[in-house]
């Protein structure tokens, strides 16, 4: 309900639902493109379109145009709001690596420090070089889709 008390309750508006919080995740991995989204979620076309809707709508996302070979199209990008996600998105990854179990056997998702190569932990600090981290080394390391990891999105700012 906008405009509740509780923002963890308004937070649930705009985040409490599973392709919600998938669509975040892969934009935040860099994948931007509607059409990129939709192979990437396997989503229908027509719950994505109201999930990106929404987020945009949230002010959490934000379209920026692009030409593809024909015609002006949108990508979708993270705004500061979006951005500060972050923190939710690897609670969620840890969360998940310690109360859940996937099917197939892999090993766990990882949050790197791109400058020395460290595993992160949740804040900001760097346990190997000290460093604070800003966002920009940070990167994600998911073996079950590529041993590389990958730096994470940018946001728009406006």
């Amino acid at each position: 309900m906008a405009g509740q008390p509780c923002p963890i309750g308004r937070a649930a508006d705009v985040l409490g639902d599973r392709w919600t919080l998938l669509i975040l995740r892969s934009i935040t991995a860099g994948t931007t493109r509607f059409d990129d989204l939709h192979d990437d979620l396997g989503v229908s076309t027509n719950a994505l379109a109201r999930r990106l809707a929404g987020l945009v709508g949230a002010g959490v996302l934000t379209k920026v145009p692009y030409r593809d070979d024909h015609r002006t199209r949108h990508e979708y990008r993270l705004t500061e709001a979006g951005a500060d996600l972050l923190p939710v998105l690897h609670a969620l990854a840890r969360w998940g690596e310690n109360h859940t179990r996937s099917d197939r056997r892999t090993r766990p998702m990882k949050v790197v420090h791109a400058v020395c190569g460290a595993e992160m932990p949740f804040g900001d600090h760097c346990p190997r070089c000290g460093r604070t981290v800003a966002r920009t080394e940070l990167t994600w390391l998911r073996p079950w889709r590529s041993a590389v990891p990958v730096p994470l999105a940018e946001p728009v700012h406006d």
